[in-house]
C-alpha cells in the first residue's frame, strides 16, 4: 500500500482502477432495476413490487452469505437492524411510488438530495456538525430540489414529494448503518436489513388485503412479470455487491463522482423506454443539487473527515 503525503495508505493503483470499474457498472445497472420496477407498476402496486422484488433479493444474497459465511460478523437479527430494514422498506416503496406517475430521471434527481439531508442530519445523530460553507451548500442545494420538485409537483400532484422522503429514509439509514457497522459487517447488515424489510412488506400487505384495503396482483400476473420482479432482485443484490466492492477496493474520493452516473443512465433508461426526457428547469435544479453535493464531499475531505459511504443497499 502506498502512502500519501499525510501517511494515509492508498490503494493500489491497479485496486483503484477496479473499484471505478465495480462503481460504474453498479451506476448502469440502478436505472435498470428502477425502470424494471416502473414497467411492473402496471401489473402490482409499488408496495407489492417492493416486497417480491426484496424476496427475489433475499433468495439471491442467502446463498451468498452461505457462501462468504466468513464475512458474516456480528448480529444479524436486533433493533438496528430491524431499523434498516424499515428504512429500506420505506426508501423502496416511496421511489417505485414516485416511479409509477414521474419520469425515472426526476425522482432519482430529487432523491440525490440525500447526501445534503445527511449532512444536516449527522449534526445531531452522529455528532458530526459541518462547517457554514456546507450548510450554505446544503441550502443551495436543497434549494435545486425544489426547482425539480415544483413543476413536478403540478404534473404528478403529492407523489412528487415521494423520491424526498425516500431521501429522508436513506439518509437515515446511513446513520443506523454507521453506527451499526461498529459491531457487524457490512454483509450481516444488509441480509438482515433484507430479511426483515421482506417480513415487513409481508405482514403489511397480507393485512392490508385480510382488510379489503389492497389486493396482491401479482400471482395472477403473466411469466413475464415475474421474470421482471427475479430480474429487479437479482439486480438489486448485485448493485449492492458491486457498490461494497468498489468501497472496498478504492478511496470514497474517488468513487463518489461516479455516483452521479446514475442520473446520467436514469435519462437513458426514462427516454429509450418510456419517451421521457427532463425539462430544462429540471436540469437546471439536478445542476445544483449535484454541485451542492459534490461541493459538501469536497468539504469533508478538506476536513479530514471520512465521508459517509453510499451504498444503495436494497434498492
Amino acid at each position: 500500500m502506498a502512502k500519501t503525503r499525510t501517511g494515509i495508505a492508498r490503494a493500489p493503483l491497479s485496486e483503484q482502477r477496479g473499484g471505478m470499474i465495480a462503481m460504474v457498472l453498479a451506476m448502469g445497472l440502478l436505472p435498470v432495476g428502477d425502470t424494471v420496477a416502473k414497467l411492473l407498476t402496471q401489473v402490482a402496486s409499488p408496495a407489492e413490487i417492493a416486497m417480491w422484488r426484496i424476496l427475489a433479493q433475499a433468495l439471491v444474497l442467502a446463498p451468498l452469505a452461505a457462501i462468504w459465511r466468513g464475512r458474516l460478523h456480528g448480529p444479524m437479527f436486533s433493533p438496528v437492524v430491524a431499523v434498516s430494514g424499515l428504512m429500506v422498506v420505506t426508501v423502496l416503496t416511496c421511489l417505485i411510488t414516485a416511479f409509477q406517475v414521474m419520469p425515472i430521471a426526476t425522482a432519482i434527481a430529487i432523491f440525490f438530495v440525500e447526501p445534503l439531508l445527511l449532512t444536516l442530519l449527522a449534526g445531531p445523530l452522529l455528532g458530526e456538525v459541518a462547517g457554514p460553507r456546507r450548510y450554505v451548500a446544503v441550502g443551495v442545494g436543497l434549494i435545486g430540489a425544489m426547482i425539480v420538485l415544483r413543476p413536478s409537483f403540478a404534473a404528478f400532484g403529492p407523489a412528487a414529494v415521494l423520491p424526498l422522503v425516500a431521501a429522508l429514509a436513506y439518509a437515515l439509514n446511513m446513520i443506523v448503518m454507521r453506527k451499526a457497522t461498529r459491531t457487524r459487517a457490512v454483509l450481516t447488515i444488509q441480509l438482515g436489513a433484507t430479511l426483515y424489510g421482506a417480513a415487513i412488506l409481508v405482514v403489511a400487505l397480507v393485512v392490508a388485503q385480510a382488510a379489503g384495503i389492497a389486493a396482491i396482483r401479482m400471482p395472477a400476473a403473466p411469466g413475464i412479470a415475474w421474470a421482471g420482479v427475479a430480474a429487479a432482485g437479482l439486480l438489486a443484490a448485485v448493485t449492492f455487491l458491486l457498490i461494497a466492492e468498489a468501497f472496498r477496493r478504492g478511496e470514497a474520493s474517488v468513487l463518489a463522482p461516479f455516483q452521479y452516473l446514475e442520473i446520467v443512465g436514469a435519462t437513458i433508461m426514462g427516454y429509450l423506454v418510456f419517451g421521457d426526457f427532463p425539462d430544462a428547469l429540471t436540469w437546471l435544479g439536478t445542476a445544483i443539487i449535484l454541485a451542492s453535493g459534490a461541493y459538501v464531499f469536497h468539504r469533508e475531505q478538506r476536513a479530514g473527515r471520512r465521508p459517509p459511504r453510499r451504498r444503495r443497499a436494497a434498492r
